[in-house]
């Protein structure tokens, strides 16, 4: 009985891809302009496993002379986008052949059929950080009631509402009216967003929910179809809108996800599983926020989690490590940054270099062969 374990690590780019200058993303490097603002950052288990070799592999540096414990290798995104969708669906076998579309401000007429579609009149319809917007429209939407409507560098309709205001279902309700907009003019994501406290201390809650485009199929739908069930655990269910997942896991934190991703490990000892997880605090509180010492501190946290997990895993269970953008908190404005990924693999294979994949889709396509499911998703990450 064979399981696997995919972690994306949200954002985590280790160096500009070779097509930054087209995102205006050249120089960008998450991990590496982190190492060097923080030089206290201690992440000695990643970096053994070869987290530092994987740096040197996407910037064409010689690796350091020591050994490591996992397979190493470096991807590059073969997607024309720096989005979260967009690298996850690559990830899993579905690369994107056109950009979803962004908006600085919604057109008024897409407006007005957001609005008759939902039932609400929106306020504010441009693109702002999802702090920052509550502070500017928080207090009027509180004497409103009017959702705040806004967009972000990313392919996404985002609608916040104060839980007080505007109940969870509701809002839930709102972002899936406008759905079918968003299917019809390739908008990635619907997110609702409510929020809590009162102006001036406004707090997003943890009851964030995305509501997605489907992709075409991946290897998690391969996956499930050979009875091999699929656990989404954070916001994977919502990445995929559910296609190819078994159960749900949703999370508040790293830390839970982390928390889950143990529980989960030891509820299917035994049996052969797919966990699949996404830790988004990397991006969405510290890459966004442009906060190099705390993106610094949840590394560090994971590093922690990390090492011991890895070290009981058995023979018949492989690890895959990556992420699937990046989001450099040292970088000007608060946009995800177009990076390669590092991919860390332990499997039977052993330690060594897996060189350097020019598609995210050479994780599905491991997958797919340690599965032996008889598709092809992309190629395979071979240990030189």
């Amino acid at each position: 009985m064979k399981r696997a374990l995919l972690i994306v690590l949200d954002s985590v780019g280790i160096g500009h891809a070779p097509d930054a200058a087209d995102f205006g993303d050249e120089g960008a490097d998450t991990v590496g302009h982190i190492r060097e603002s923080q030089p206290g950052l201690a992440i000695p288990h990643l970096d053994a496993a070869g987290l530092a070799h994987a740096q040197c592999l996407a910037a064409d540096r010689p690796p350091p002379p020591s050994e490591t414990t996992l397979a190493y290798g470096c991807l590059t995104e073969r997607s024309p986008g720096k989005d979260t969708t967009t690298g996850h669906w690559e990830l899993a076998g579905a690369p994107c052949n056109r950009p979803f579309a962004t908006f600085p401000s919604f057109p008024p007429e897409l407006v007005a059929e957001m609005e008759a579609a939902s039932g609400v009149s929106f306020l504010g319809n441009y693109a702002q950080s999802g702090t920052v917007i509550l502070d500017e429209l928080g207090a009027e939407h509180l004497a409103t009631g009017r959702p705040i409507l806004y967009t972000s560098a990313d392919s996404v309709i985002q609608v916040a509402a104060h839980i007080d205001r505007v109940p969870l279902d509701q809002l839930y309700a709102i972002c899936r009216a406008i759905r079918p907009l968003a299917d019809r003019e390739h908008i990635g994501r619907v997110i609702a967003r409510p929020f809590a406290g009162e102006p001036g201390a406004f707090v997003r809650t943890a009851d964030r929910h995305d509501f997605s485009l489907i992709p075409s199929r991946t290897v998690l739908n391969a996956l499930k179809e050979a009875g091999i069930p699929v656990h989404g655990v954070g916001k994977i269910p919502d990445i995929y809108a559910g296609s190819g997942i078994s159960t749900a896991h949703p999370t508040a934190s790293n830390r839970d996800g982390m928390d889950t991703v143990d529980r989960l490990w030891r509820e299917t000892r035994g049996s052969s599983c797919l966990v699949f997880v996404n830790l988004v605090d990397f991006d969405m509180l510290y890459g966004h926020r442009r906060d190099p010492a705390g993106y610094a501190r949840a590394l560090e946290e994971f590093d922690a989690w990390f090492g011991p997990f890895h070290a009981e895993m058995g023979q018949n269970e492989l690890l895959l490590v990556t992420a699937d953008h990046g989001n450099d908190p040292t970088w000007s404005g608060t946009d995800h940054t177009r990076e390669r990924v590092p991919i860390l693999m332990k499997s039977p294979a052993g330690p060594g270099s897996l060189g350097a994949a020019s598609t995210f889709s050479a994780v599905a396509g491991t997958l797919a062969s340690w599965f032996r499911v008889p598709e092809r998703f992309g190629s395979l990450l071979r240990v030189s």
